[in-house]
């Protein structure tokens, strides 16, 4: 039966590729345009994302399921370990990672798989990405401190509501799961560690700074010198190997600040960048990475076998095909659906504190690809173009931690019900958050 679906799956794929390459009208100039954004953002995320962030990540999943006990996470994280730690660790666990979403997943579906219960799987899930620490001094500087304050305090409490409704809609499941689990290695208590933990920890303790590091944020914030003599001040939004796509943070003639603006790099003189402490960080991240990368090399040739590094090798490949794929498809498709929904158009669905307003932010948020800390800037642009100040937060609680190449993985990893739960959960619940908070702060 299982043979059969994933037959059937496979078909359906292959029907879908086929029916869009059969009608796709490539005369029509947006959907040109639309193909050539799809693989510029795809190009951006090939070049400045994956290699940073996405493959230390893996590294670092892989060595979850190699190195870590399986009766330790299920007792630390299990859905019979204290509540309090649980989502403690959770819930604030962005403050301390300092990642985009795609950095997360990969560790989610390593603790998940290695028996964490649903519940701070998920708090984890939602939480690394949005409790992010520049991100929120950002929004409070350029949106206004009380968006900045709105989206800290909503996004620690989302991710234990979340995670605590997320066990309780899945309890019995998850319960079968955990016990199988436990069953299988003879119970947690007959589970020896072939190593002490502190090694283990302090082994994927520098294993998630070279990560921090090596994805360390740039704002993007610069003044920009083209070469036929104007000068301007932006935010880079992407770059790709022959441009970059600036955000107008003042008007320059026809165009308005906020306003989007491509440039080759050949039309470029001269670009400098704001200095700030965490530019300073930017610079000297590789070296930082360096010395991380170094202590895990010399961990693992004195601590570990031959044995287990094979296996986590492997390991860390079978999430690369189980995560690459997905996220590189869901990437190009929020390219490609971008340029057929202009920010304009979206701004005149959000220019209220309304619930259809708070529900399109949120839907939005949910389902689109924001490049690291470019949600600020591209925020900023709508507010601009009249987006209430409620639309505003439910867009910052519910983008962050979801996108379509997120769902994507996370429906690979849990399932469709759950996925759908985590989404409806995200969603509904930045949209009464907007709404509460365009009321009494817009």
């Amino acid at each position: 039966m299982n043979d059969i679906k994933r037959e059937l799956k496979i078909l359906a794929a292959l029907v879908g590729i086929f029916l869009v390459a059969y009608f796709l009208p490539l005369g029509d100039p947006k959907i040109q345009a639309a193909i050539q954004e799809a693989f510029r953002l795809l190009q951006w995320y090939a070049r400045n994302h994956t290699l940073a962030c996405v493959v230390p990540a893996l590294f670092i999943a892989g060595a979850i399921i190699t190195f870590l006990s399986q009766s330790s996470v299920i007792r630390y994280l299990g859905p019979n370990a204290n509540p309090v730690l649980a989502y403690a660790v959770a819930s604030v666990a962005g403050c301390v990672l300092a990642v985009c979403s795609c950095s997360v997943l990969p560790m989610f579906a390593g603790i998940y798989q290695l028996g964490a219960g649903l519940g701070p799987a998920t708090a984890f899930l939602y939480s690394g990405p949005a409790i992010n620490v520049l991100a929120i001094f950002l929004s409070a500087r350029v949106l206004g401190f009380s968006i900045g304050a709105g989206r800290v305090i909503g996004a620690v409490v989302f991710a234990v509501v979340i995670g605590l409704l997320m066990a309780a809609v899945f309890r019995k499941g998850e319960r079968a799961k955990v016990e199988a689990a436990m069953s299988a290695f003879g119970g947690p208590e007959l589970e020896e560690p072939r190593r002490h933990i502190g090694k283990t920890a302090l082994f994927l303790a520098c294993m998630v700074l070279f990560l921090v590091f090596s994805d360390w944020f740039n704002p993007g914030n610069v003044t920009v010198k083209t070469a036929d003599g104007r000068q301007f001040k932006a935010v880079v939004i992407h770059e790709t190997k022959d441009a970059i796509r600036f955000q107008l943070e003042e008007d320059l003639g026809p165009d308005k600040s906020g306003d989007k603006m491509k440039l080759s790099k050949t039309q470029i003189a001269d670009i400098q960048q704001q200095r700030t402490w965490v530019l300073t960080v930017h610079h000297v991240r590789w070296y930082l990475a360096a010395l991380c990368a170094l202590a895990v090399i010399i961990m693992a040739w004195r601590w570990f076998e031959r044995d287990e590094i094979h296996e986590w090798m492997h390991n860390t490949w079978e999430f690369t095909k189980l995560l690459v794929p997905l996220l590189y498809g869901g990437v190009f498709v929020v390219g490609f659906v971008s340029v057929l929904l202009p920010e304009k158009q979206v701004a005149q669905w959000v220019g209220d504190n309304g619930l259809r307003s708070n529900l399109v932010a949120s839907v939005i948020g949910a389902f689109w690809y924001f490049a690291t800390l470019t949600e600020i800037p591209i925020t900023q642009a709508l507010m601009k173009l009249g987006m209430h100040k409620g639309p505003v937060l439910a867009l910052l609680l519910a983008g962050p931690a979801l996108s379509l190449p997120n769902i994507l993985v996370i429906r690979k990893v849990i399932g469709n019900s759950k996925t759908i739960v985590f989404i409806l959960l995200v969603v509904v619940m930045s949209t009464i958050v907007g709404m509460f908070f365009g009321t009494f702060w817009g």
